[in-house]
């Protein structure tokens, strides 16, 4: 089972980025998998911040060619970045406090995240600086 499907709508017009976005989603599908595997060893601790860290990464990198290239969106840009980390920090210690992961939700969650910021964030982003 994945948790995000890819789709078009997601797709920003450069060829690169939609790949790179397509990894990381499939990073997404690939460590829930994991999770799912009775012998994988992995609890949802281990997805969660597997999948923060990665997240992380991605959004590093982004934020590096913004402040490189003088992006003039970088504050909105990094803000939503640092919405979509919170919202799985959030998930991460409700997690920890009452030990409830509610997958749907969270499938829930990533889904409309990428689909509003690739849509909006990403595409303007690299239309300015294609």
């Amino acid at each position: 089972m994945s948790l995000i499907e890819w789709d078009e709508k997601f797709s920003v017009g450069v060829a690169a980025v939609d790949h790179e976005h397509r990894e990381l989603i499939g990073l997404v599908n690939e460590t829930y998998d994991r999770l799912q595997r009775p012998d994988a060893g992995v609890t949802v601790p281990d997805f969660l911040g597997e999948i923060y860290a990665r997240i992380s990464a991605h959004f590093a990198l982004e934020e590096n060619l913004m402040r490189a290239k003088r992006y003039a969106h970088f504050d909105e840009h990094k803000a939503d970045h640092e919405r979509l980390l919170d919202e799985i920090r959030d998930i991460m210690d409700d997690y920890e406090d009452r030990r409830i992961f509610d997958v749907e939700q969270f499938a829930r969650r990533l889904g409309a995240w990428f689909t509003g910021h690739f849509r909006t964030h990403d595409a303007r982003l690299h239309r300015n600086l294609g």
